[in-house]
C-alpha cells in the first residue's frame, strides 16, 4: 500500500471514529481540573489519570510525573530511525469558572448547541490538545506505525504559570529531546481562515493591596479627613496607562522590537473588519494604543489590563464606608525582548512615585514569562502549511497571538528546537470566560490536520 492510500485510509477511519472522539472529549471536560483552586486538587489528578489511561489504551509508554504541584503526563511512541522527533505540548488544567451565573449551561456539564461544544476547557486546552492525542492513538490502535516518534508532555499547571515545568525542564531535556515542539493552544485567524502562529506575547502579573485606616470608617464622620484606599487604588491604576493607550512606566518601551514593514503589510492584507470584530465581542468600538491596527495592538504591542478589583461593600444595598483596604489584580502583556523582571522594577518605581499619601501598599508579583518568535522559514513550518491546507481546505496565514504560553520560550532555550503553534479555536470561543466553547467541526478538522502533519513530518530527515 502506498503512502497516499494509507493516509486516505487513516482519514476515513478518523471520520468513522468521529462520534467516539466527541464523546471522549465530553468525558474529559466533565472533570473540573481547575489548577488554581486547591479544592479541585483531586479533580486535577483525575484529569491526568484519564489522559494517561487513554494513552495506555493505545499502547504508548506512559508516566504520570509528580511535581511540587500538579502532575505532568508523559507519553511516547516508539523511535523511528532517521525521522524527526516531535514533542506535543499541552495542558489539561483549566481556568476558574466565575462568574458562574453567566453560564447558560454548567461549565462542567458539556453541552452541544448550534454545532459547538460548551464547557470550561473546551478550547483551552483540552479540546485542542486532544486532537493530537486522538490522531496518534487512532493510528496505533489500528496497527498503523507512525512515520516519526511523538512524545507527549501534557501538564496541569499552565493556567497558573507552569512554574514546576519550567524548573524541571532542564532535568527533562534529554528525555524530551526533539526537533520540534507542536502546540495547539491558540486559534485560527477567523472563521474559515486557519492560521499558524509564529509569535506569542509574554506576561507579567501582579496583585496590589492598599491599606488605609485600621478598620472600615463611617464616610460621613471621617470622609475628607483620610485617604480612601479605593480612591488611591483607582488613582494609581489610572496613572499606569494614558488616554492614548500608552503605558507610563519608566523605560517600558525601551526593549520593544518594532514591527517590520513586511509584517505590517502582510497583516494589513488580512481580511479583518474591525467594526464586525468589535460587534462580535459586544463593544461599540475598539480602543488601544494610537497609531496601530487592532491586529497589531493585540498581537505585537505591549499592554496593561486590570483583571479584578476588590474594595469596600459588595453586598446588596448601600453601606457608606471608607474601606480599610482595596486591592487589584492586573497584568502586562509583553512583546518579545521585554523582560518581566525589568517590568517589575519599573512598576515598583512608578508606584513609589504615584501612590497618594496616607496609605500603605504591598505589590506581590505572581508569574511572568517573556514573549517568543518562531522561525517562519523552517521545514516544520512548511510541513504544517501542507497539512493544515489539506485538512481545512484553505491555506493558513501566518499570525501572532496576543495570549501567552509561558513555557514556549523555555522550550526553545532548553530543548534547542523549533516550535509549531497550530490553533484550531476561534476568537469567540470565550477562553477564560463564561460559556467557553469549541466548534465541533474544527475539533474534527484539527484531528485530521494532526494526522496529516505526522505524515508530512515523516517525509523529513532527522536533524544531524
Amino acid at each position: 500500500m502506498n503512502s497516499n492510500m494509507s493516509t486516505n485510509s487513516l482519514l476515513e477511519s478518523l471520520e468513522k471514529n468521529a462520534p467516539r472522539h466527541l464523546e471522549e472529549l465530553i468525558q474529559w471536560l466533565r472533570i473540573p481540573s481547575v489548577s488554581s483552586d486547591s479544592t479541585h486538587k483531586d479533580d486535577v489528578i483525575e484529569a491526568a489519570t484519564w489522559l494517561a489511561d487513554k494513552f495506555r489504551g493505545a499502547g504508548l509508554a506512559v508516566e504520570i510525573l509528580p511535581t511540587e504541584g500538579h502532575p505532568m503526563v508523559l507519553a511516547e511512541t516508539p523511535p523511528v530511525d532517521g525521522a524527526p522527533v516531535v514533542v506535543v505540548y499541552g495542558h489539561y488544567d483549566v481556568q476558574p469558572v466565575e462568574p458562574l451565573d453567566q453560564w447558560i449551561t454548567g461549565p462542567f456539564e458539556p453541552t452541544v448547541r448550534q454545532g459547538n461544544l460548551y464547557a470550561r476547557g473546551a478550547t483551552d486546552d483540552k479540546g485542542q490538545v486532544l486532537t493530537h492525542v486522538q490522531s496518534v492513538c487512532d493510528a496505533l490502535a489500528e496497527g498503523r506505525p507512525l512515520p516519526i516518534q511523538i512524545k507527549f508532555l501534557i501538564e496541569g499547571e499552565e493556567e497558573v504559570g507552569s512554574e514546576n515545568l519550567e524548573r524541571m525542564l532542564p532535568d527533562l531535556a534529554e528525555r524530551m529531546a526533539c526537533d520540534c515542539v507542536v502546540i495547539s493552544d491558540s486559534g485560527q485567524y477567523s472563521d474559515g481562515q486557519p492560521a499558524i502562529t509564529y509569535g506569542l506575547r509574554g506576561i507579567a502579573t501582579y496583585e496590589l493591596k492598599i491599606d488605609g485606616p485600621s478598620q472600615d470608617l463611617h464616610s460621613g464622620s471621617f470622609g475628607g479627613a483620610v485617604m480612601n484606599p479605593a480612591i488611591a487604588l483607582s488613582h494609581v491604576l489610572s496613572s499606569i496607562v494614558d488616554s492614548n493607550g500608552r503605558i507610563q512606566l519608566p523605560g517600558y518601551y525601551d526593549d520593544v522590537v518594532e514591527l517590520s514593514d513586511q509584517e505590517r503589510k502582510a497583516w494589513q492584507a488580512l481580511p479583518i473588519d474591525e467594526a464586525a470584530f468589535a460587534k462580535s465581542i459586544g463593544v461599540d468600538e475598539l480602543f488601544g494604543e494610537s497609531g496601530f491596527t487592532a491586529d497589531e495592538r493585540r498581537w505585537a504591542r505591549p499592554t496593561f489590563d486590570v483583571n479584578g478589583i476588590t474594595a469596600g461593600h459588595q453586598g446588596e444595598g448601600v453601606k457608606t464606608i471608607i474601606p480599610a483596604t482595596a486591592s487589584a489584580k492586573f497584568s502586562f502583556r509583553l512583546v518579545p525582548n521585554q523582560d518581566p523582571k525589568k517590568v517589575t522594577a519599573s512598576l515598583e518605581t512608578h508606584l513609589a512615585q504615584h501612590m497618594p499619601p496616607g496609605v500603605r501598599y504591598t505589590l506581590t508579583p505572581d508569574h511572568g514569562a517573556p514573549g517568543m518568535l518562531a522561525d517562519t522559514q523552517s521545514r516544520f513550518m512548511a510541513a504544517a502549511n501542507h497539512a493544515i491546507e489539506a485538512a481545512f481546505g484553505k491555506k493558513p496565514v501566518l499570525i501572532r497571538e496576543g495570549g501567552s504560553i509561558p513555557i514556549v520560550t523555555r522550550f526553545q532555550e532548553v530543548l534547542q528546537c523549533d516550535c509549531l503553534l497550530l490553533g484550531w479555536g476561534l476568537s469567540d470561543d470565550n477562553a477564560h470566560s463564561p460559556n467557553e466553547k469549541f466548534r465541533i467541526a474544527d475539533y474534527h478538522r484539527g484531528i485530521r490536520a494532526s494526522a496529516l502533519l505526522w505524515d508530512e513530518l515523516g517525509k523529513l530527515k532527522s536533524a544531524p
